[in-house]
């Protein structure tokens, strides 16, 4: 417990100190976010923003990981697979942001080829669980054999999850906010099971969260952007499958969850009906258009977080 605390606050302060350069050089070479046309018209004013914050998120999490795992005595195998995919998800994510500083546009790698470097990445995990606990998985006591489903199940959370986190990085301190009671859960849950080395990562994730929010609350000085949010919900997925709680992340993870349903059944309504069920997705963006603030909204949406991240965390102790 006193490793777990320590890597909170050592990635705390690596991400709040990698932050004040990191944020300056942006500005300097003006690296700025584009902003999507269909965006609502009060983003326009964040056009310019710095972006690829996540880079000083995953340099934070991994220094401080390596650091605390390694004065715990749990540098084991599993770390290491979580955060070379952690890595590999952040790459995927910056060359997406690059692309899109590149072109001056808000477009970057093509859905397909972002989905298949998920997929291929998501493969590092998922083989090493395969390998480790079989194709079995596990809500509290209960046990559930997917035979040869595990690998599909497996790729699909941590993909899933990656494109669930980047959906929700939409308005100021949201994607952090949310994550923090998301991470803590996932925290306790690996904790809980045995998996010391996932939990002290989880821990890093959360330290790392609440310094970005110093440079991430409203109004922003910088966007995690795809660097970010990408690879912080491949890790949140991937942390779900070698912390064997991958069916309770629906749950903890319940805000990314939804934002991905609002734009499934927004594009499912509007192709069948014509008709849009919401006034813009992911529904962070309805709710800014009925009028709420983005604080407003950040807030609420956190609550919400925390509530689903309690309920995951006694449903495993009830179980």
């Amino acid at each position: 417990m006193i490793m777990i605390t320590v890597a909170l606050l050592m990635s705390m302060v690596l991400c709040l100190l990698f932050g004040i350069p990191y944020i300056d050089f942006l500005r300097k070479k003006t690296i700025g976010q584009y902003i999507l046309d269909v965006a609502p018209e009060a983003h326009a004013k964040k056009a310019g923003t710095p972006t690829t914050g996540g880079v000083f998120i995953i340099a934070a999490i991994i220094i401080s990981s390596i650091i605390t795992l390694l004065m715990a005595q749990q540098m084991d195998k599993s770390a290491w697979i979580i955060m070379i995919t952690l890595l590999f998800m952040a790459l995927a994510g910056f060359q997406d942001d690059y692309l899109k500083l590149k072109g001056h546009e808000n477009k970057g790698l093509s859905p397909r080829g972002k989905l298949i470097r998920q997929i291929l990445i998501a493969l590092i995990p998922t083989v090493y669980a395969m390998q480790t606990y079989g194709t079995v998985i596990t809500l509290g006591s209960k046990m559930f054999d997917l035979g040869f489903l595990y690998p599909v199940f497996a790729v699909f959370i941590v993909t899933g999850a990656s494109n669930a986190y980047n959906l929700t990085d939409g308005l100021d301190g949201l994607a952090a906010s949310t994550g923090i009671p998301a991470f803590m859960a996932c925290g306790i849950l690996a904790y809980a099971d045995g998996h010391g080395s996932a939990a002290i990562i989880s821990a890093t994730v959360i330290g790392a969260l609440i310094g970005f929010l110093k440079y991430n609350k409203p109004k922003a000085q910088v966007f995690m952007g795809d660097t970010g949010s990408l690879a912080l919900g491949g890790l949140l997925g991937t942390l779900a499958v070698i912390g064997r709680c991958e069916l309770l992340l629906a749950l903890f993870g319940g805000i990314f969850v939804i934002e991905t349903l609002s734009v499934i059944l927004q594009v499912m309504s509007f192709k069948l009906t014509g008709k849009r069920i919401f006034k813009m997705s992911p529904i962070h963006h309805h709710f800014e258009l009925c009028g709420h603030s983005e604080i407003r909204i950040v807030k609420e949406f956190t609550l919400v977080s925390f509530i689903l991240s309690i309920c995951a965390v006694g449903l495993y102790f009830i179980l």
